[in-house]
């Protein structure tokens, strides 16, 4: 029994690390319009927003759903199967947002984990809330207080939402997913800040 246990999780974790790791936004307009966002765009990052920019809405908006739904179905998948207060279940959440930030099926060329974390918010909403703070977050930061630039505004959006849903979680007593969305959160950061010091060091060479 102890050993079915141990394999459900290494397969948890696994599903979700290799599933994170699908670059759809790198392929797609590859296979479809034959264009390397990573290549074309600004910042290189293989992400949604630069589907839109260089590739158009439909695109896009299909790049975008492929992003959030691979976080959605490892995690949706995972409370069918696992007990969500398990301390493990915090690595199944962290699993998708890790494969698709380090990528290793792109060279580590990877994105920086928002569609993908919000596709396992919303994956949670039966468990956890969580993923509304971090869309109002979002919201509010992109809104009512906007940060500048993008990155910015999304390092300080992850770090409120890491607080914020951490103690919710933690005073409701849902400490594995209070532990997932700190790991979520913590990914999140530190893609969007290795981010910030490559496009620095670049703008210094070229300076």
């Amino acid at each position: 029994m102890i050993k079915e246990q141990i394999f459900l999780w290494l397969f948890l974790i696994g599903m979700g690390f290799l599933s994170g790791s699908v670059m759809f936004c790198w392929f797609m307009p590859r296979l479809i319009v034959h264009k390397d966002v990573c290549q074309l765009s600004p910042d290189h990052n293989p992400g949604a927003a630069n589907v839109f920019m260089l590739c158009g809405v439909p695109l896009g908006l299909l790049c975008l759903l492929l992003d959030m739904g691979k976080g959605f179905f490892p995690i949706f998948l995972a409370l069918r199967w696992a007990d969500p207060d398990c301390l493990l279940f915090a690595l199944v959440m962290a699993a998708p947002v890790l494969g698709h930030a380090i990528a290793p099926f792109n060279k580590g060329q990877g994105g920086k984990c928002i569609a993908t974390s919000f596709g396992e918010l919303i994956a949670l909403l039966p468990e956890t809330p969580a993923g509304l703070i971090l869309a109002g977050v979002y919201i509010t930061f992109s809104t009512i207080f906007k940060i500048d630039p993008n990155r910015r505004r999304s390092i300080v959006s992850f770090g409120v939402f890491a607080v914020a849903a951490g103690t919710l979680l933690i005073h409701q007593d849902r400490l594995a997913l209070a532990l997932g969305c700190i790991l979520i959160a913590g990914i999140a950061i530190f893609k969007h800040w290795v981010a910030k010091e490559e496009e620095e060091a670049g703008e210094a060479v070229e300076a």
